[in-house]
């Protein structure tokens, strides 16, 4: 299926352009070609189903199918309703604040929050498409594990009092959900990819083009050197490094494929994707706005230390 892209960036690259075979500009080139395509038509066709199965489960449905449950059967079901909910920096307040005030408990809040931006279905379906079942299941796995374990711990550390007091205070009510005609759910699938799309094409694009140019001019040993499987420091940098980058699964899984084929580790691999998209500054600092700083720094620390165990893991096994 995805052959029609190695075609498309074959012609466009040498027929078009005229670029010879080989060059580290080429083989760049190429790799932006093939994945601009590529990714983007996965996107496009999964965002717009992914679209309607997120019309049956609204923010307000959501909070109402986690009130009053088993704590450990809340988390699992709050991570693993992070998947297929609706979930970005822009609306991390008000969800937070809705699920706080629906009597949610914090640490199962904080499940759902870690497992939406981390193990959302458009990386899934991108990791799919680019490198198979394999390693997107053991990433869905791990990214639950990851959010359910921080969530419990969170719970555990009985933080309530470092939320923002004014949270306590907001009542939100009790919504009215109303159902949706197939044709409706069909116009909000549209309209969805659309909005989508012109928020994140940018830091797709931007990701495709730092993958590319690790592709063709980033040396091999270079990589391996530094996040090679002989550095014993390898997934705390890899962590380090994915904090403080702004992008989604979408704009990262093209630098993860370019830095798997260049030979890095596939626990270290996991590590950054999963700090670029669970841990990124800018999701820090709109939290903020209903966090203290001592529940950041804690949520940062337990989850950073998750990743980083689960890179060690991989790195062992495989």
């Amino acid at each position: 299926m995805f052959r029609v892209f190695t075609i498309l960036a074959d012609m466009i690259t040498y027929r078009l352009l005229g670029l010879e075979p080989g060059s580290h500009l080429t083989e760049s080139v190429h790799f932006f070609v093939e994945d601009s395509a590529k990714i983007f038509f996965l996107l496009v066709t999964i965002i717009f189903f992914v679209a309607l199965v997120r019309s049956f489960f609204p923010p307000e449905r959501t909070r109402k199918f986690l009130e009053n449950k088993n704590l450990f059967v809340a988390h699992v079901l709050a991570a693993l309703l992070g998947v297929v909910t609706p979930f970005c920096t822009c609306s991390a307040c008000p969800l937070f604040i809705g699920f706080v005030e629906a009597g949610i408990p914090l640490g199962v809040t904080f499940s759902f929050l870690i497992s939406s931006p981390m193990v959302n279905e458009v990386a899934l379906v991108l990791l799919f498409g680019l490198f198979g079942w394999y390693i997107a299941a053991i990433y869905l796995i791990t990214g639950l594990l990851v959010a359910i374990f921080a969530g419990m711990v969170i719970g555990w550390l009985n933080m309530e009092p470092y939320v923002a007091d004014y949270v306590w205070e907001i009542r939100m009510g009790q919504a009215e959900i109303p159902d949706m005609t197939w044709q409706e759910r069909l116009e909000y699938a549209k309209s969805y990819v659309k909005d989508i799309l012109s928020k994140i094409w940018p830091y797709v694009l931007g990701g495709i083009a730092i993958g590319a140019l690790v592709h063709g001019y980033v040396p091999q040993d270079f990589l391996l050197r530094y996040a090679g499987p002989d550095n014993p420091f390898a997934v705390p940098v890899a962590v380090i490094l994915g904090v403080p980058l702004y992008s989604n699964a979408a704009g990262v899984i093209p630098i993860v494929q370019a830095l798997m084929a260049k030979g890095l580790p596939l626990g270290t691999t996991l590590a950054f994707m999963m700090a670029v998209t669970a841990l990124s500054f800018p999701e820090m600092v709109i939290l903020s706005q209903v966090l203290k700083r001592e529940l950041i720094i804690t949520f940062v620390a337990i989850v950073s230390i998750s990743i980083i165990i689960v890179g060690y893991v991989f790195n062992f096994l495989v």
